[in-house]
């Protein structure tokens, strides 16, 4: 009884979320095209939230990407507050106007990433390291931009479908 009480609600929370979709940015500007905004170099500040909304760690982060007019390969350094330095090399495929796959160390399978007008969806599942362990952890990456130099991500984390935490980023084109 108990396991079929817990299915429900997972279904119920999971249900009744309004999801947005890639789709339904389509006519706005200004485009986002992920390969031309991230050459070069970006830099990002950003906050990570817990389930509830507190803030649990803050980081700025420094973005080199290289486009070949194929692949955009995306190094990451990230310099958490508490003193963690990680780093992720990405490797990002243009599939078609609208559609991309990605590719990292700490990525499970392949990154589904969507683009339409200033929307960049990326969905993939992350090895994130807990207490000496690594968990899978679901990423619904939504990247905004907001004018040529400033974009805006903001990530929704869950494992079985429950949310555990947010991140919220702020980017700056050099």
């Amino acid at each position: 009884m108990k396991n079929i009480f817990v299915l429900i609600l997972i279904f119920f929370i999971t249900g009744c979320s309004s999801n947005m979709k890639p789709t339904d940015f389509k006519d706005q500007k200004p485009r986002l095209i992920i390969e031309d905004y991230l050459s070069g170099n970006v830099k990002a500040w950003g906050i990570l939230q817990n389930r509830s909304g507190k803030v649990t760690r803050q980081f700025s982060a420094d973005l080199d990407g290289k486009w070949d007019g194929k692949q955009l390969i995306l190094d990451e350094k990230f310099n958490w507050s508490d003193g963690e330095v990680q780093t992720r090399q990405w490797k990002i495929n243009k599939i078609d106007e609208h559609n991309y796959e990605g590719t990292a160390g700490d990525v499970v399978g392949t990154a589904k990433g969507f683009s339409y007008g200033p929307a960049f969806k990326f969905e993939y599942v992350l090895l994130v390291p807990v207490k000496g362990k690594e968990i899978k952890i679901t990423f619904d990456d939504w990247i905004f931009k907001q004018d040529e130099r400033v974009a805006i991500n903001r990530a929704t984390m869950t494992k079985f479908g429950i949310k555990v935490a947010e991140l919220t980023v702020m980017f700056v084109k050099d």
